[in-house]
């Protein structure tokens, strides 16, 4: 699956490269790629854990159980966003401050995400409750 749009015979957006497909619109797909306008830098393996102060096995055991995003660049290799760093040290301090196992440390970045996600929703509305929040 390719996240290029297809076009149709006409030049339409929504109508399918394949004939025998049904036309439908494909606006999702134009919001979900994303063409920055200033190249992204990327972090190499070896910066991500030196920065981090941990071992690139770990780093790549984290990345396989879904814990820290990264991404192989053209020849297969690893490459994270900035904020890898601080991932794999909030990973580290859920480890060694909860004693916390690696299924569960990824329910709680998941659940401290949503809460994130929650309370600034709340931020945006304007409502407040009586109740104090809970950080």
């Amino acid at each position: 699956m390719s996240d290029r749009p297809s076009w149709g015979a006409t030049g339409d957006r929504t109508a399918q490269a394949d004939p025998g497909a049904r036309a439908r619109r494909t606006s999702a797909a134009f919001a979900a790629v994303r063409y920055p306008l200033v190249p992204v830098p990327r972090l190499s393996l070896d910066t991500v854990a030196h920065r981090a102060g941990v071992h690139p096995d770990l780093v790549r055991r984290f990345v396989a159980l879904g814990l820290v995003d990264a991404e192989r660049d053209a020849a297969g290799r690893l490459v994270f966003d900035s904020t890898a760093p601080a991932a794999v040290a909030r990973v580290q301090r859920l480890r060694s401050g909860l004693c916390l196992n690696y299924a569960s440390i990824g329910l709680v970045l998941d659940l401290l995400d949503r809460i994130s996600l929650l309370e600034a929703a709340l931020r945006r509305t304007g409502t407040r409750s009586d109740i104090p929040p809970w950080t």
